[in-house]
């Protein structure tokens, strides 16, 4: 369960919407606090004393919103992602990528250089169904915009609702010789000072979660595909605190490199579909902690469809409620992300500090949807909320041109450093951190 938090100030009106969104966001990064306070008890450490502050978690949320480069804002979405009218409903459709937009333009029959207005055009013709099925048979993203109530009576709506926020097991013991588990004890260097976290996740909810381990003193090293450059403006927001290296896991060499960045590793964070990274754990050592997020979750039909925060919004009922005048809206923030992202930082501290006892490695999983599936359920609805207030310039920080979020949690004032040209470092655990 997400806590329920009581004692953080006065909320204002940040992240206001339909849906208690700032509910969702504060008991996220509580979870967080909760299970930091575990791992340092796990560890013969005092807690530490924590205050939750409205207005930071209000401005992490919203941080690509509050983005600024060259004292210019950035756009979060590519030109054919958003709402769409189809003959029958609405869809939402996600072209952030340009593969995605590829596919999304294969399946809708338009040629590669079509634009929004052709597209528009396209679906008006199709129905939302059609839409969402041409999308699904194309691996592409757009899904028919749903009432809660449809979402809730479909095999993947209950599928999403089922099990915990945040689902953790614990693996059997190997008949190999035990991998010797290393003690990190580097408390000034943050709790988790000495955690070697492999970090192989996109877009918002799996950097987010790896960031938050690299705030806490982890060395995060992420891996990417080279085949598959990330979106810039997206890197900048999230990849705070870490060193980014490009590598082919899936080539002779490549692999060799991963065997051997494995080896070494404490925690692999994916943030892929279920599926798409199978085999590359086999070799893990006894001890790993293996984080997973996901759209959908790890059953139901749609278990192996790709899927975004905007996504899972429109498909749940989320942007029904949030929208008006038979139109489909959305949060104040790629809420459901953040907060999923929170909850996997959580789980794996927690499931970290259960492994420093045992010596046994654990999966944690997390989805947006069940996420999404929380928020739709939790008490504190608003009928008619004002419009949601933007965060001060305390809670942002400046380096060069670039402006950025400070951190949800109020103890830091930053993160380690900013984020580094992605794919600029080397794929090895021998590099060392820049200073801020």
């Amino acid at each position: 369960m997400i806590p329920t938090v009581i004692d953080y100030g006065d909320p204002g009106d940040y992240l206001a919407a339909r849906l208690p969104v700032l509910s969702l966001a504060a008991g996220s990064v509580a979870a967080l606090t909760g299970a930091v306070d575990r791992f340092d008890s796990a560890h013969g450490r005092d807690p530490r004393s924590r205050r939750l502050d409205p207005e930071r978690i209000a401005a992490s949320f919203a941080s690509d919103r509050l983005l600024r480069v060259s004292g210019a804002p950035v756009s979060g979405f590519a030109e054919l992602s958003g709402f769409f009218a189809a003959s029958d409903g609405w869809v939402r459709t996600h072209a952030n990528y340009p593969h995605h937009r590829t596919r999304l333009l294969a399946a809708l029959d338009l040629s590669d250089d079509a634009g929004r207005d052709a597209v528009a055009a396209r679906i008006g013709r199709l129905t939302a169904a059609d839409v969402e099925d041409r999308a699904a048979a194309a691996q592409a993203v757009a899904v028919r915009v749903r009432t809660a109530a449809e979402w809730a009576a479909s095999a993947q709506g209950a599928a999403a609702a089922s099990g915990d926020l945040v689902s953790t097991v614990v693996h059997a013991e190997s008949c190999r010789p035990r991998t010797q588990h290393r003690s990190h004890r580097e408390p000034d260097r943050g709790p988790l000072a000495g955690v070697k976290v492999l970090d192989l996740t996109r877009v918002i909810a799996g950097p987010v979660a790896t960031r938050t381990l690299a705030l806490l003193g982890a060395d995060v090293l992420r891996i990417d595909p080279p085949s598959i450059p990330e979106i810039v403006v997206q890197h900048l927001d999230t990849g705070q605190g870490k060193r980014t290296a490009l590598l082919d896991v899936r080539s002779a060499d490549g692999k060799l490199v991963w065997d051997s960045l494995l080896a070494e590793a404490d925690v692999v964070v994916t943030g892929y579909r279920p599926g798409a990274l199978d085999g590359l754990l086999d070799d893990a050592p006894d001890h790993l902690v293996r984080g997973r997020v996901c759209a959908w979750g790890g059953s139901g039909p749609w278990a192996d469809r790709r899927g975004f925060d905007s996504i899972v919004q429109a498909a749940s009922g989320i942007a029904t409620i949030e929208g008006g005048d038979n139109t489909p809206g959305a949060l104040p923030a790629q809420a459901l992300d953040h907060a999923t992202g929170y909850l996997l930082a959580a789980g794996v501290v927690d499931a970290l500090a259960a492994t420093h006892v045992d010596g046994r490695g654990r999966s944690v999983d997390v989805s947006l949807a069940r996420t999404g599936a929380w928020l739709l359920t939790a008490d504190g609805r608003s009928e008619d909320p004002l419009p949601p207030a933007v965060p001060g310039p305390r809670c942002l920080t400046a380096h060069g041109d670039l402006v950025t979020a400070r951190p949800a949690l109020a103890e830091f004032d930053d993160y380690p450093f900013p984020a580094r040209p992605w794919g600029g470092d080397a794929p090895s655990w021998s590099g060392v951190s820049p200073s801020p």
